[in-house]
């Protein structure tokens, strides 16, 4: 965890001295220490553009990445993350609705929403299907995971089919918003997306470390969990909620950034074991590192432009899935 402290620092650091303005590491720590002293529009690029970039790549990392380590804690699968049950496609149909259909919305919501519509609509797309989907998998005050799991496919796969309607239906620039914002990025970052997302990813960061035990004890099964007295039903109502509240905010603020709630996860497993106690801290710490690092080759790699950063997390990701998919065979059957 110490070293992971070090690597947020560091990488933090050079994200905020990437970029084409030509603000390096070392004019910020120059600066930091009384040495030198930033000119205003420095200061304007640094703390109303990089800044709340940062965070939001540190939230938006560790949101997915607690979110990835607590549903396969949950579902007992290593290849679940939050995009299984179906809240990833819930927002980006909320997005895609918004993007494809903002120009039907009422002249003053529109005017009131302004640039925040993608992103509103985009939440409240992933808490609805969250809704829906907590209400069939609740069945006399008790959640089922199995119900929960198959209807979130289920909806995912509507939501998907909703969404290519839309998509079908968008024209050439609508078509290029979607392709942009399908893909992720930070590049629309500001201290009021920053502000929107905040409560509910600190909210579901705070509530990881509580069920860290239960997590384990349900490793061995839901049944020896209930005779080791793990409340499994309202449990699975805990982490579920604000798991998928977290995914919302995330998805709505970034877009759609793939796979670091599955390689984070197992990269930890690997380094510091399966006890979820020091899993969900570690791995807020790396998807946050793990998420401003691949930000900061979005940024550089094709400069002056910008390459979406759910490429770069794809590139990485797609590889480590299928190392994944092939170590783990025998769960969808040989």
């Amino acid at each position: 965890m110490a070293a992971l402290f070090v690597l947020v620092a560091c990488v933090s650091v050079l994200s905020l001295g990437v970029g084409a303005a030509g603000i390096g590491p070392a004019q910020l720590l120059s600066s930091a220490i009384g040495a030198t002293t930033l000119d205003a529009t420095a200061k304007i690029i640094l703390f109303d553009i990089r800044l709340p970039r940062l965070v939001l790549g540190l939230l938006v990392g560790a949101s997915l990445a607690v979110s990835g380590a607590v549903m396969q804690g949950l579902f007992r699968n290593p290849l679940a993350d939050p995009g299984l049950v179906g809240v990833g496609a819930g927002a980006g149909l909320g997005a895609i609705s918004a993007i494809v259909l903002g120009a039907a919305l009422p002249s003053g919501l529109s005017l009131a929403l302004g640039n925040y519509t993608v992103p509103v609509a985009a939440f409240l797309g992933g808490w609805l299907s969250t809704l829906i989907l907590y209400r069939i998998s609740t069945r006399g005050g008790r959640t089922s995971v199995a119900v929960m799991l198959l209807a979130g496919i289920a909806l995912g796969a509507l939501a998907g089919a909703i969404s290519g309607v839309l998509v079908y239906m968008a024209d050439d620039a609508q078509l290029r918003d979607l392709t942009f914002w399908g893909l992720g990025s930070l590049a629309g970052a500001s201290w009021a997306k920053v502000l929107a997302a905040a409560p509910l990813i600190l909210l579901a960061l705070g509530v990881a470390p509580f069920l860290a035990r239960a997590l384990n004890g349900l490793a061995l099964g839901e049944a020896e969990a209930a005779h080791m007295g793990i409340p499994v039903p309202r449990m699975n109502s805990v982490a579920i909620l604000p798991v998928a509240g977290a995914t919302g905010a995330a998805v709505a603020v970034s877009g759609g950034i793939g796979f670091i709630g599955i390689v984070v996860p197992h990269l930890l497993r690997i380094a510091v074991g399966p006890d979820h106690r020091y899993l969900l801290l570690n791995a807020a710490l790396l998807g946050a590192a793990l998420l401003v690092g691949a930000d900061m080759i979005s940024r550089t790699v094709i400069s002056p432009a910008e390459l979406p950063i759910g490429i770069v997390t794809a590139t990485l990701g797609g590889p480590f899935f299928l190392w994944i998919l092939l170590r783990n065979r025998g769960l969808l059957g040989d």
